[in-house]
């Protein structure tokens, strides 16, 4: 039996997979409402709460499960809040010594790239190495308010980086998008809501770096245009058109993210392509990315809503994705704020 432990931003996150049955619980507790107020994640307030979520989750979970049947643990080592991944850490060591049970790190990045397969593993029709096998090598997008990644997971498991943001997250243009409209927190989800209804192609925002011929992204562009947009408009003018700046503003992220992702499926061969991540919870890019797949003849796998944000299931079913020659344990982890590379 594995433990996960999730809590590299807002998001407490405990999960129990049986690598013969799959996820069997998962608990987590959420920063959101309580950040609202800041209208963004503050890193001292958010590694404080999780010190005060972990010890009620524990208490749920071993309300339905026998602590003592937990084989391995496997922590979110980094990338995060410094703060925040301490805590999880401390939570994990400390079980470890209790249940006299090896701890393990995962790369929170390719734990998201990974949740994709999750539905794969749990079917119970194919083997997962015979599925996996016909799915790698696997083009991977990352799409949240901290990362946007695009990687390739070879057949060996090995990931490579093949694009990133040079600047702001998509998720992150999203919320600073949604808080320059006054949509409030999160902003991605309001704006989202916002734009619906809304005409996409009703305003002109820009789709940075993309005539070049690398796989990186830039957002940074975007909001600027966006408020020198609104310094245009009074209050009661502005409301006319809310919605469809709302849709094109996000449509200009959507479509980035598809165009860079299409250029990647046309450069290089890949049995299967997948969303991950916050973000990819948008119905939008979710649509457009499924498309995409049919379009180039591979299945597109999109990450489960449950899956999509920061969660522990990824965490735990990351350690049982890696082949064990690249699993990082059993050690005493030190967490890394800065662990950026798909190693």
């Amino acid at each position: 039996m594995i433990l996960g432990i999730e809590s590299s931003c807002d998001e407490s996150a405990l999960a129990l997979l049986d690598p013969e049955r799959g996820l069997i619980g998962e608990w987590i507790s959420s920063q959101v409402s309580l950040h609202a107020e800041y209208g963004g994640v503050v890193p001292d307030l958010a590694s404080r709460e999780h010190l005060n979520n972990f010890g009620p989750l524990l208490i749920e979970m071993r309300a339905c499960f026998d602590l003592g049947q937990i084989t391995e643990i496997v922590v979110t080592g980094g990338p995060g809040l410094a703060g925040c991944l301490a805590m999880g850490v401390s939570v994990a060591n400390s079980l470890s010594i209790a249940l006299d049970t090896p701890l393990y790190a995962a790369n929170h990045l390719q734990a998201h790239a990974q949740s994709v397969f999750i539905p794969e593993f749990e079917a119970e029709s194919v083997s997962f190495d015979e599925r996996l096998s016909d799915l790698l090598p696997h083009l991977s997008l990352i799409v949240s308010g901290g990362n946007t990644l695009l990687t390739c997971i070879h057949e060996d498991r090995s990931f490579e980086a093949l694009g990133q943001t040079i600047d702001d997250a998509a998720g992150e243009a999203l919320d600073k998008g949604a808080k320059l409209l006054g949509l409030g927190y999160p902003g991605g989800p309001k704006l989202e809501s916002m734009a619906k209804g809304g005409r996409i192609d009703a305003f002109d925002f820009p789709r940075a770096l993309i005539q070049k011929p690398n796989l990186d992204f830039s957002f940074s562009g975007l909001k600027t245009s966006l408020r020198y947009l609104l310094e245009g408009y009074d209050e009661s003018s502005f409301e006319a058109i809310k919605s469809d700046v709302c849709a094109s503003y996000q449509e200009a992220v959507v479509d980035a993210l598809i165009r860079k992702s299409s250029r990647c499926l046309k450069n290089r061969t890949f049995r299967s392509l997948g969303l991950s991540g916050g973000v990819s919870n948008n119905q939008s890019l979710r649509k457009r990315f499924f498309n995409l797949g049919s379009e180039n003849g591979i299945p597109a796998l999109l990450a489960e809503p449950r899956h999509t944000g920061d969660n522990a299931g990824m965490i735990a079913f990351s350690h049982l994705f890696c082949d064990k020659s690249r699993r990082s344990g059993p050690v005493n982890i030190v967490p890394s704020a800065t662990l950026e590379r798909m190693i």
